[in-house]
């Protein structure tokens, strides 16, 4: 763990036993994509005879831990001809003596079909909020084009042949760092039933596109870091360039919902940021023609469909402003009318007329009080679009935290 990275909390407590007061409760996820999509902003790639490492580290602590993996999109089933778990110490090194076999029905190996999902045996092993396990997957077989997550922030490691058992990658032959994460959707840990568990849900404002990565300074991690012990956690369905009315990049937020949000184990609360993509990608797609972004009506529209849907479900719908974005670097991207709609949807947001149960002023908390359509200087990326790290802890210190445990008010 870098040095100025948030501290874990502290460990939770070590009793947690199997009986109705716990229940299968998220404790990391990741959203996915296709690699099949015209959009093709990201790398995207299969494997063939090759172990591949990666970094999953838990929001919330349990008494067992259990993992998911998809093949949503793939083409062909995928086989997975052994899977170990085990705490990871530094960059690819784990430490052998928490090694674990991870099976599925009993069976070390399993074949995830085309757009199915696999849920992992419990492992039984007590887990903490702030740990880090990495899951080595043994992938002997051609997988064609993998179902991803573009912009994990946490580096993977794949390396020719089985080296499951191996203490560490590092300096293994053929060794290949992975700025994107492949196959794992999530993990669910046995918790007190009841612990509240927020999802964010929307774009790279989310996912942490602009965080310094394997750092764990993107906005969820961040609130994590302050939520108080017994306060639930966040998880993070940030999906980098995700628009909520129109697929790609991704499925749109509104199609997604159901498997990115409703489906998640344990869910109370629902933290969204989304629309700026839908105003900012069809310029962006069009340059140098010009594009009309979707209306303030038709956006107001989708928003009102999430938050209806969520609230249908029992959770808490918390809405965030659509955030800075003019000078973005990325060409057709800014457009007067997409400003405007912005305007207009954040007034609605930030009034009584929205259905969501509370909102957060993320795009105040960061604008450049000279220029508030822009990112204040010293809290951008670079690219007019994003914001760094110190960017994403002040939309951290934004948020109210009584917001992320408090039950849905009646209104």
């Amino acid at each position: 763990m870098n040095a100025e990275t948030p501290a874990p909390k502290n460990p939770r407590s070590t009793s947690y036993p199997h009986s109705s007061k716990t229940a299968w409760t998220a404790a990391f996820r990741s959203a996915v994509l296709s690699p099949y999509e015209s959009i093709e902003l990201f790398e995207r790639r299969g494997f063939t005879d090759r172990t591949v490492r990666q970094v999953i580290r838990l929001a919330g602590g349990g008494s067992a831990l259990r993992i998911r993996l998809s093949n949503q999109y793939g083409k062909t089933p995928l086989r997975i001809a052994g899977a170990r778990l085990a705490r990871r110490v530094r960059h690819s090194a784990v430490d052998t003596a928490t090694d674990t076999p991870v099976l599925f029905d009993g069976a070390a190996e399993v074949v995830v079909e085309p757009g199915a999902e696999v849920i992992s045996d419990a492992v039984e092993r007590v887990v903490h909020a702030g740990e880090e396990w990495a899951l080595s997957l043994y992938l002997p077989e051609e997988t064609g084009l993998s179902t991803y997550a573009a912009v994990p922030n946490t580096t993977g490691y794949a390396v020719p042949g089985n080296a499951l058992g191996a203490a560490s990658l590092d300096s293994a032959e053929g060794l290949e760092l992975l700025v994107t994460r492949h196959y794992i959707t999530g993990a669910d840990v046995l918790a007190p039933a009841g612990t509240p568990v927020t999802v964010a849900f929307g774009d790279s404002w989310f996912e942490g596109f602009g965080s310094t990565p394997d750092t764990d300074r993107r906005l969820p991690d961040l609130l994590n870091a302050r939520l108080p012990e017994g306060a639930g956690w966040v998880v993070n369905q940030g999906l980098s360039a995700n628009r909520l009315l129109t697929d790609e990049v991704g499925d749109s937020a509104l199609a997604r919902l159901e498997r990115d949000v409703l489906s998640v184990p344990g869910v109370t609360h629902v933290l969204v940021h989304l629309g700026v993509n839908d105003l900012g990608t069809p310029g962006q797609l069009a340059h140098p023609e010009p594009a009309e972004p979707p209306s303030a009506a038709e956006l107001i529209a989708g928003l009102t469909t999430l938050a209806d849907r969520l609230h249908a479900a029992g959770l808490t719908a918390i809405a965030t402003t659509i955030g800075p974005y003019k000078g973005t670097i990325f060409d057709g991207y800014d457009s007067p009318a997409g400003q405007a709609v912005a305007h207009r949807v954040n007034a609605w947001i930030r009034g009584a007329d929205s259905p969501f149960d509370a909102y957060v002023d993320t795009a105040a908390a960061v604008a450049d009080p000279q220029d508030p359509e822009r990112i204040h200087p010293d809290l951008g990326s670079g690219d007019g679009l994003h914001v760094n790290d110190e960017g994403f802890r002040v939309l951290a210190d934004a948020v109210d935290l009584a917001l992320l445990a408090a039950p849905r008010p009646v209104k």
